[in-house]
């Protein structure tokens, strides 16, 4: 658990996105300058992770992101240590994690040199979108994390989603699906085959950008124990060993890294999240029911 004898927590912001789904709104701001009950979604996404135990913040911007460094200026960055991350080109959950990597690894040296505890050198981060609000406990999933020596835990439901991961009985990432009756992409493979003996067919899907590279082939035949559908909330705790695996260039989505390391064996787990509130905020009737929410004490 955080308590304040624990070691100074990080997190990153994502904060970079256009905001399309909510405009007007964001026609002359970003979406992280956009107000919730008279509180930018910047703000109020600061002031949950500092609850927590977090002190040091990157935040990636992209889209008005001269407003956002004026913005936490003039704030005196909310007593918080806040880098930024300028894209030039949106660089997608992926991309942009990398592109901050440095935040999270600027100190293990001096850890290690201090210390020959790898836990110290590997203290996890948080990873959380800007347009998603929630009172999901973060210490419990902190401490799920390190009692399983995950590589990344990802904050799910049991609710609908138009795009599913799905895990298994040890609730571990084990594919994905669009929709309700998409068909599943499986990072496990058919029984008997190994991770190295794609087909060629597969290797072609890869090119073509229709299979997760580093997986192996899909199959829609039902894997031996059961897969769980959940919907991804958007908050992630993150060991920092992960960061040298993100091995993909430029602009990706971290959820294919995540497919693609699970697929090889890595810890990527699911924090079940059901019994807590959580609301995404990317359309204007999302922020008037999320006020509504706030009034009646969701």
């Amino acid at each position: 658990m955080i308590t304040n004898e624990s070691p100074r927590m990080k997190a990153m912001i994502l904060a970079a996105g256009l905001g399309t789904r909510l405009r007007p709104l964001t026609d002359d701001r970003p979406k992280a300058l956009v107000e919730l009950s008279g509180r930018t979604l910047l703000e109020v996404t600061l002031s949950r992770l500092r609850t927590f135990g977090v002190t040091e913040v990157i935040v990636n911007v992209h889209h008005f992101a001269d407003l956002v460094v004026d913005y936490l200026k003039s704030n005196n960055n909310f007593g918080m240590r806040i880098e930024i991350s300028r894209e030039d080109v949106l660089l997608d959950t992926g991309g942009g994690l990398k592109k901050a990597a440095w935040f999270f690894l600027e100190d293990s040296t001096r850890r290690h040199s201090k210390s020959d505890d790898s836990n110290q050198i590997d203290e996890p981060f948080l990873l959380h979108n800007v347009d998603v609000i929630s009172n999901i406990d973060l210490r419990r999933m902190l401490q799920f994390h390190n009692e399983n020596r995950a590589l990344a835990t990802l904050a799910v439901q049991a609710r609908e989603t138009s795009r599913y991961l799905l895990f298994n009985d040890n609730l571990q990432l084990s594919g994905r699906r669009a929709g309700l009756d998409g068909t599943p992409e499986l990072v496990s493979s058919i029984p008997g085959n190994s991770l190295r003996e794609r087909s060629a067919s597969h290797s072609a899907e890869i090119a073509s950008g229709t299979a997760i590279p580093g997986c192996p082939p899909q199959t829609t035949e039902a894997p031996k124990d059961s897969l769980q559908a959940l919907a991804f909330s958007g908050i992630h705790v993150i060991s920092p060993r992960l960061l040298p695996m993100l091995t993909e260039e430029r602009i990706f989505s971290i959820i294919p890294s995540y497919l693609r390391l699970s697929a090889q064996g890595e810890k990527i787990l699911a924090f079940r999240a059901d019994q807590y509130y959580w609301r995404d905020l990317g359309r204007p009737a999302d922020l008037a029911q999320a006020a509504l929410d706030f009034q009646q004490n969701a």
